[in-house]
């Protein structure tokens, strides 16, 4: 090999054409666990599934394989045999995309449905997620925020307090929180700050619920 072939080869190994190509099968192998997980979750053989998508069961295995680029019409026929949308089906690769960075003391400031006078909430993200939904707040208390023990909404809701004290209840029972405290709990039953013990009071919510598409 000339010295002029090595440098060429280099070329090619660190050209941007490569990194296009790394980025498009990654793109497939992704498609392809998507595909396959579907089909795992709807019972399916690959070639049912192949006979529904007027594909040959080969060319289903390659796309699950992530071993070929499926052109758009094919993935609009798997989309239709798997009962969702185009889109969905290149979830993981968007998702692994996914990524919010805050900086400390900010945050986007919101006023959330049923907020009560006080509550100062700070978004500190959102999921992309087509099924879930994760909301990450700091909330901050002082001694003119209201206590409210009957909020009530969909999905399950983590605490964990940074500053201050507080009584937190839910259900038929009341917690005591300080720095350091968390609580994970149903977010369908009652619950709220019963007693503002000590201000201010900054603690970390997580809410998770699940997203109707309906």
């Amino acid at each position: 090999m000339t010295v002029l072939e090595d440098q060429k080869d280099k070329i090619t190994e660190f050209s941007p054409t490569t990194e296009r190509g790394k980025r498009t099968n990654r793109l497939e192998l992704c498609i392809g666990r998507e595909v396959r997980q579907l089909r795992q979750r709807h019972n399916m053989t690959v070639t049912e599934l192949a006979d529904i998508s007027d594909l040959s069961s080969g060319m289903l295995s390659k796309i699950e394989n992530g071993l070929t680029s499926p052109s758009l019409g094919t993935l609009q026929s798997l989309a239709s045999a798997l009962n969702v949308s185009v889109t969905s089906l290149m979830r993981r690769f968007e998702d692994r995309r996914d990524a919010t960075f805050v900086p400390a003391g900010s945050g986007l400031k919101i006023q959330r449905r049923g907020t009560r006078a006080g509550y100062e909430y700070r978004l500190l993200g959102h999921s992309l997620n087509t099924d879930i939904s994760m909301e990450p707040f700091v909330i901050t208390l002082t001694e003119k925020s209201e206590v409210f023990p009957a909020f009530e909404h969909d999905g399950t809701e983590f605490l964990y307090v940074l500053e201050g004290r507080m009584d937190y209840h839910h259900g038929g029972a009341t917690y005591t929180m300080g720095p350091g405290d968390s609580l994970f709990f149903d977010a369908e039953v009652a619950h709220g700050p019963e007693n503002l013990v000590q201000t201010p009071i900054r603690f970390i919510c997580v809410i998770v619920s699940s997203i109707d598409r309906d």
